[in-house]
C-alpha cells in the first residue's frame, strides 16, 4: 500500500512569516505498518529535519506509534546520533525505556515545568529533540513549546538593554544536587548521576574538566555554578535566538534545596533585570503554542529555535523523550 500522508491545521497554530508552528503532518492510512512509516521517515529525514528548522517543531499524528519500542524505531530512522541521558548534565529525574528513550520527567503530577532549552544550562547540548505521547492524561498536561527567535525579537524590541546584556554577558546557572535522586523534584537529579561518578573526589576532577566551581554542604549536597554560556544564539545569518534556561531557572528553580533567587546571574555575576525578565516571561505565554496530546503524538523539536516545558496533570500521563546530535557551547564575548 503506498502511505496517505499530508499535513494538517490545528485550530491554535501559529504564523509567523512564512512559516507555520508547529508545522503538522497526519497519517490517514489506518492499516499502516510501523515498517512502512520507518521506510517513509528515512527517505524523507532531511527535508523532515529542514522542516523542523524552519518551522521549529514537526507534530506528527495518526501514525502507527503504540509504545517506547515504536517511538525508538520512529526516531532511528532519522539517522541522528543518538545522545544517551546518562552522558547528559541535566538535572532531571528520568528513566530509560530504551537506550534512546527515556520519561520526559518524573517529577509529580503537580509540577509545572516552566519553559527552557534542553540542557541550555550546561555546557553540552542535544540539537533536535524528540517527544512521543505513550498514555495521554486525563486532564491537563500539555507540552507547552514557544518559538525562541521570535520572542528574542519582541524582546529585542521592548527591552532592547536588558537583551544587549543577555547577547554580550551570556548566564552562570547555579544548581545544588542532592546525594541521592529525587523524584519530587523536577530537578532532583543527585550529582553521583548527574556527573556520572561516585565519590566527591572524583566529582570534583570531573566539574574541574567542565569549568565548573563547587561548593559541598553539610547533608551532602552539592551547589554547583556553570561558567559563563550563551544566553543568545545566532542560528543563521541574522536569525538569533533567547537560547537558555533563563525562565526556568529564574522563575521555577525551587525545591527543597533551591532558591531561583540564587539560580542564575549574568556572566559578570551582576543580578538580571527582573522587570524585563518578567515581560520575557509574559512573551512567551503570548508566543506558546500547546500540545494537547493525543496517544500516539510524536513530535520533532529543533531545540535551537524552541522552549518547552509541562502543564500539571491528572491522571496518568506518560510522554517519552529521546536527545540527538550532541553539541558543546561556550561564551567568548564579554562586552
Amino acid at each position: 500500500m503506498s502511505l496517505q500522508i499530508a499535513p494538517l491545521s490545528l485550530p491554535a497554530q501559529q504564523e509567523h512569516g512564512e512559516t507555520v508552528f508547529p508545522y503538522v503532518i497526519g497519517c490517514q492510512s489506518t492499516d499502516a505498518t510501523l515498517e512502512e512509516v520507518t521506510d517513509w521517515l528515512s527517505s524523507e529525514r532531511e527535508g523532515l529535519l529542514d522542516l523542523a528548522h524552519q518551522h521549529g517543531a514537526v507534530l506528527f499524528r495518526g501514525f502507527p506509534l503504540v509504545q517506547a519500542e515504536d517511538f525508538d524505531a520512529f526516531i532511528a530512522a532519522f539517522g541522528l546520533p543518538n545522545f544517551p541521558y546518562k552522558e547528559s548534565l541535566s538535572n532531571a529525574v528520568r528513566v530509560n525505556r530504551t537506550e534512546r528513550v527515556f520519561s520526559a520527567n518524573e517529577a509529580p503530577p503537580d509540577v509545572h515545568i516552566l519553559f527552557h532549552h534542553e540542557m541550555a544550562q550546561t555546557p553540552m547540548f542535544p540539537t533536535t529533540l524528540f517527544f512521543f505521547c505513550e498514555i495521554a492524561p486525563a486532564e491537563g498536561g500539555a507540552t507547552p513549546i514557544c518559538r525562541s527567535d521570535v520572542l528574542y525579537e519582541r524582546l529585542s524590541q521592548e527591552c532592547p538593554e536588558f537583551a544587549h546584556n543577555c547577547e554580550t554577558k551570556g548566564l552562570k546557572y547555579s544548581n545544588v544536587m542532592p546525594d541521592a535522586d529525587d523524584a519530587q523534584s523536577g530537578m532532583g537529579r543527585s550529582w553521583k548521576s548527574t556527573l556520572r561518578v561516585e565519590t566527591r573526589q572524583e566529582a570534583e576532577a570531573r566539574l574541574l574538566e567542565l569549568g565548573y566551581s563547587w561548593k559541598w554542604n553539610e547533608d551532602g549536597s552539592l551547589r554547583a555554578t556553570t561558567p559563563v554560556l550563551p544566553c543568545v544564539r545566532e542560528v543563521s545569518p541574522g536569525r538569533k535566538v533567547f537560547f537558555n534556561q533563563l525562565i526556568a531557572a529564574f522563575c521555577g528553580w525551587k525545591d527543597a534545596r533551591n532558591d531561583p533567587a540564587d539560580a542564575i546571574r549574568h556572566g559578570d555575576d551582576s543580578r538580571l533585570d527582573r522587570d524585563a525578565v518578567m515581560r520575557a516571561v509574559e512573551l512567551a505565554d503570548e508566543l506558546t503554542f500547546d500540545v494537547e496530546w493525543h496517544a500516539g503524538d510524536a513530535v520533532l523539536v529543533d531545540n535551537t529555535l524552541i522552549m518547552h516545558g509541562r502543564k500539571p496533570f491528572k491522571g496518568t500521563r506518560k510522554v517519552l523523550a529521546s536527545l540527538a546530535d550532541k553539541q558543546t557551547h561556550s561564551f567568548e564575548s564579554m562586552a
